[in-house]
């Protein structure tokens, strides 16, 4: 029900999606290799490797690096990846950290291959897929659906639509004016944003009825992943402190913000000891008295619950609670 390709980062996306990267796979073929010279007899090995084995990491293919250095990549290596970039390979799984590569005409149903009845898809680069101006304007709908309400910067970033030279802002505004036209989008503006913006119309007609989960966010989930928009939305400034000297962090070193009732209440910093789901840290965000709402605390409480099921955990234990009055209500 998913692939992993190159949107906003690499990343998991539902499989329905995969016809409209055909974009990207043609513009990689385009421009040809950046880092790496073409390894073009690694390139039929790995396809025949692919064919005759089925799925395989690039232990499998011949090794993952010509040396100790990270980017030394092996001609294995550079060959897979070029072909997932292309399409013509998919990432099927992870062991670890390594991708799991098979040929896409098994990973990928022949429904996601093929055009629908009565339509065409372009080949011109050799890419089966819509055309590119399809492509996109299908993932900008997409992309406002997954924000509910956008700027430009807000939208066009969710798949890092980004104005380019080969894809310039007039056009972006363009495919977002002619998705206003068709129905797809609502141009809108907000209270207190300086830019226009653009909604789902889904969403627009939900209105306050729409609920949100309690949950941890990943650092790289779309509602927190453009901080500037997490800070106008959620008036909520969020950094991740991995790359910060552990004396210098604030929150901890992999803190997850808490959705709750469709605000963000605090932070987590978590890290799975056995079976235990270990919160190093929780901080919450206080109000004007410096007072934490009931709501929060079990909010946190059940997003703590519910993570520790996702890790197959049993227990949770909370080290330090940020403001300290809140740790007896939160145990």
């Amino acid at each position: 029900t998913t692939f992993e390709y190159w949107s906003h980062a690499a990343c998991v996306l539902p499989l329905e999606d995969w016809p409209l990267f055909a974009f990207r796979r043609r513009a990689y073929r385009r421009r040809g290799f950046h880092w790496h010279k073409e390894p073009t007899r690694a390139i039929r090995a790995v396809r025949k490797a692919l064919q005759a084995e089925g799925p395989l990491t690039t232990t499998g293919l011949g090794g993952a690096k010509k040396s100790a250095d990270w980017w030394d990549w092996s001609d294995a290596k550079t060959a897979a990846e070029w072909l997932l970039m292309l399409g013509e390979v998919a990432c099927v799984r992870r062991v670890g950290w390594r991708r799991v590569y098979d040929l896409a005409e098994r990973a990928v149903p022949p429904e996601f291959r093929q055009a629908p009845t009565g339509t065409t898809w372009s080949d011109d680069d050799g890419v089966i897929g819509p055309d590119d101006d399809t492509c996109i304007r299908d993932l900008l709908c997409r992309s406002a659906r997954v924000m509910g309400v956008g700027t430009f910067e807000d939208i066009v970033d969710v798949h890092r639509l980004l104005p380019s030279r080969a894809l310039p802002r007039p056009v972006l505004e363009g495919h977002l004016r002619d998705l206003v036209e068709m129905g797809r989008l609502v141009a809108v503006a907000v209270e207190g944003w300086d830019e226009p913006a653009w909604a789902d119309p889904v969403a627009l007609a939900a209105g306050d009825s729409a609920s949100s989960r309690t949950t941890l966010l990943s650092p790289f989930d779309s509602l927190v992943w453009h901080r500037g928009r997490t800070a106008r939305l959620f008036d909520f400034d969020y950094t991740m402190e991995l790359y910060v000297p552990q004396k210098q962090r604030v929150h901890g070193y992999f803190t997850m913000p808490v959705l709750h009732r469709g605000k963000l209440v605090a932070r987590v910093d978590p890290k799975r000891d056995g079976r235990t789901l270990h919160a190093r840290q929780v901080t919450f965000e206080t109000g004007p008295r410096g007072g934490v709402p009931p709501a929060a605390v079990s909010g946190v409480a059940t997003a703590l619950s519910e993570a520790a099921a996702w890790v197959g955990c049993d227990s949770v234990r909370v080290d330090r609670v940020v403001p300290a009055t809140a740790a007896r209500a939160l145990a």
